[in-house]
């Protein structure tokens, strides 16, 4: 679904205008949903981390058995070449993206021999300064390496995400804080998440039920380099009750200040205000 009239689209090779096709009724992606993406940012000149994006877009199709076509270094050439048709200022979505499109003789397994692949650039704004979520608890939880591909950014694993979020809407919450299978809490519906309590900042220790993003890492550097305790670590809901801020941390807005979680309410305190700005003057350094 596009989010945005503006889009460039990087397929077979050359550049279209707008949102074109590029999977056929019979591709192995289509029907049996073996398709991967990542997501990096154009923003203010700079495309933070877009290297590790793209290089992560490669992992997750060898993860869903899909033969990676296009290397890091010529998938960076193509964004930057592509938001360069941009207007100077807007801010685009990275959308690198592969798909199986032939299976084996029982359709199941995708074959190596053809591999789909687009880049998608889309215009879409970045959140304003003063935006924030509110989180509450859903029954749907994030699944482990022996039930799902959680070791790759895959398409097929984003329904459970819709749950969790159409749960939480119908709470009226904006998010949902998601446990793993053991009952810890992993990541939202959307994005990584982070705790703040007496000055130090705890976020859940990696444990392969969700993908520890690229924009997590780099908070956890930047904070790091300034000084902060960073704690990777096993954390609970009543962990989340007892913290003083909570943010989350994703590729599309990076940073978004949680206001709410189940009647526990925080301010948007001086470490998420920090985080941000340690990102952003991060990410300038890069231009």
């Amino acid at each position: 679904m596009a989010q945005s009239n503006e889009i460039r689209t990087y397929f077979e090779g050359r550049w279209h205008d707008g949102d074109v096709p590029v999977m056929r009724a019979a591709d192995h992606g289509a029907w049996l949903g073996s398709s991967v993406f990542d997501g990096a940012r154009w923003v203010d000149g700079v495309a933070p981390d877009l290297e590790a994006h793209c290089a992560r877009v490669n992992r997750s199709a060898e993860a869903m058995m899909i033969r990676p076509t296009v290397s890091t270094e010529e998938m960076v050439e193509i964004a930057l070449e592509g938001v360069k048709r941009f207007s100077p200022g807007t801010a685009v979505y990275i959308r690198p993206m592969y798909w199986a499109i032939d299976g084996d003789v029982t359709a199941i397994v995708p074959q190596p021999k053809r591999t789909g692949f687009a880049l998608c650039l889309e215009a879409i704004p970045m959140a304003p300064p003063d935006a924030t979520a509110t989180l509450t608890t859903t029954r749907f939880r994030r699944p482990v390496l022996e039930d799902a591909v959680v070791n790759a950014k895959a398409g097929c694993l984003y329904p459970n995400n819709a749950r969790m979020l159409a749960e939480a809407r119908a709470k009226g919450y904006t998010n949902a804080l998601v446990t793993d299978a053991l009952g810890n809490v992993a990541e939202t519906a959307t994005a990584n998440i982070f705790m703040v309590r007496d000055g130090e900042v705890y976020t859940p220790i990696p444990n392969g039920t969700f993908l520890a993003g690229i924009t997590r890492a780099r908070h956890i550097s930047n904070l790091v380099a300034d000084g902060v305790k960073v704690h990777e670590t096993v954390l609970t809901f009543e962990d989340f009750r007892k913290a003083d801020e909570v943010f989350m941390s994703g590729n599309m807005n990076k940073v978004t200040p949680v206001t709410e979680f189940d009647g526990t309410h925080y301010q948007v305190g001086p470490m998420t205000r920090r985080v941000r700005e340690l990102y952003w003057d991060w990410a300038h350094s890069r231009r």
